[in-house]
């Protein structure tokens, strides 16, 4: 499985890297504009990443920005909404407004900082994830 990180806080890119790195080769990036850049190479390159990550909160573009341009780029290549990557926005903005936001733009799950493994988990197992063994 291929994993993107958008992420531009240290500890929560470390965090994260090192978790989901037992379910998949990983990319980090530090901002909205360098995960849309990795997103559209990688599916340049035909290695599509399986599962996005981007922190809400970044420099340049913010998550929401980002997923709006994952997924306008993923409508303009006709790739069918089965078929579309799943993105988890992950935030300490936890408010109403905020999660219905980044539904509205297409986010498959919204995840709130900080993350709680066992929920994380039990998300990606949804997703068919499995740790590497």
């Amino acid at each position: 499985m291929k994993i993107l990180i958008a992420e531009d806080d240290f500890a929560s890119r470390k965090f994260m890297l090192k978790f989901l790195s037992n379910y998949g080769e990983c990319d980090v990036t530090v901002d909205g504009m360098e995960a849309v850049d990795a997103f559209l190479m990688a599916l340049e390159d035909g290695e599509g990443y399986d599962l996005v990550t981007l922190d809400i909160m970044m420099p340049v573009l913010d998550g929401y920005q980002a997923l709006k341009a994952i997924r306008d780029i993923e409508k303009e290549r006709g790739i069918p909404e089965e078929d579309m990557v799943k993105i988890i926005m992950t935030t300490a903005l936890n408010e109403g407004r905020n999660v219905k936001k980044a539904f509205e733009l297409g986010c498959t799950v919204y995840s709130g900082k900080p993350i709680n493994q066992e929920k994380f988990e039990g998300v990606l197992q949804k997703f068919g994830m499995m740790p590497k063994q």
